[in-house]
């Protein structure tokens, strides 16, 4: 799992939850393990990024899966192509193991239920900062066998861009749309879908929305293939 270092100085935090009461639970639970800790809060997938680009040594993020801006696991999937280098831990309710395996798969350095207890949070905490992996105990997080194991490859072949696209994709809106929220041009979004396609494996713009939304059901093989 990593051994635990110690920091140049107090972990800066960015805790990233929708619900105001759970994250100040968790903000308190994090100002007590971490004394000192400078601590940013986020209610939307946006307001992540804006935290991110406006401090550049944000230590860890502590994220809920299920937030505005972000449908089943694409919002972890943007944070791991856009930012890369910063640690991630998801902080969700559901706790079931594919939910699991499927975070870790995307890249999450970590898996804590909102159910854990204080120690198990600050045992988490520690052990990504130290660059180590923590899941709950007896979570198997083999892929072997697992059909899922290949679409994350190719979720995880897709550009920061392209993920933005295709989680604008299943919220219906055009390519005209789009562009315009991107500010990019038309002909720009049409190229981001094709290289989607392509890379997804899927032969129209449906089916890669319907596997981005039935990743969080594990039936994207089905998806794919249907």
């Amino acid at each position: 799992m990593g051994e635990v270092v110690t920091l140049d100085g107090p972990p800066t935090f960015i805790v990233a939850d929708d619900h105001p009461l759970f994250r100040d639970a968790l903000r308190q639970t994090v100002e007590s393990a971490f004394p000192g800790a400078r601590i940013l809060e986020a209610g939307t997938l946006e307001e992540v990024g804006s935290a991110i680009d406006q401090n550049d040594d944000i230590d860890i993020i502590l994220f809920d899966l299920n937030m505005p801006g972000t449908r089943a696991f694409s919002g972890l999937v943007y944070l791991r192509a856009q930012y890369p280098a910063t640690p991630v831990c998801v902080v969700s309710a559901s706790e079931d193991a594919a939910t699991i395996r499927n975070a870790v798969a995307i890249g999450a350095s970590g898996f804590v239920p909102k159910s854990a207890s204080t120690d198990d949070i600050r045992t988490a905490i520690e052990t990504i900062l130290a660059g180590g992996q923590w899941v709950p105990r007896d979570i198997d997080l083999s892929l072997e066998n697992d059909p899922n194991a290949d679409l994350i490859s190719r979720l995880r072949s897709l550009t920061p861009q392209q993920v933005r696209v295709l989680m604008m994709l299943s919220e219906g809106l055009l390519n005209k749309q789009i562009a315009y929220e991107l500010g990019v041009s038309e002909a720009t979004i049409k190229a981001h879908v094709s290289a989607i396609l392509q890379k997804l494996q899927v032969e129209n713009r449906t089916k890669a929305v319907l596997a981005a939304g039935r990743i969080e059901t594990g039936q994207w093989q089905s998806a794919v293939t249907n």
